[in-house]
């Protein structure tokens, strides 16, 4: 019954042309959980690996720069 079915897969945001940078809260807020503020996974934010680190890394920097809480 779903054999016809197919989803689109997501384009990495980065590899596209956007940037990340820890300074940008409300981009860095896109890549966060909400309810416990944890860094949501490569299938939910749609990034390659290479860009996901780098997404991980960037919230780091503004968790540790106290841009954005560590626990909600």
């Amino acid at each position: 019954m779903r054999d016809n079915f197919r989803r689109s897969r997501k384009i990495c945001q980065m590899c596209a042309g956007k940037s990340v940078d820890y300074k940008d809260t409300e981009i860095i807020k896109k890549y966060i959980s909400n309810d416990k503020g944890k860094i949501l996974p490569r299938k939910a934010t749609g990034a390659c690996s290479k860009h996901q680190r780098h997404i991980a890394n960037e919230i780091k920097k503004a968790r540790f720069m106290a841009l954005v809480p560590f626990v909600k």
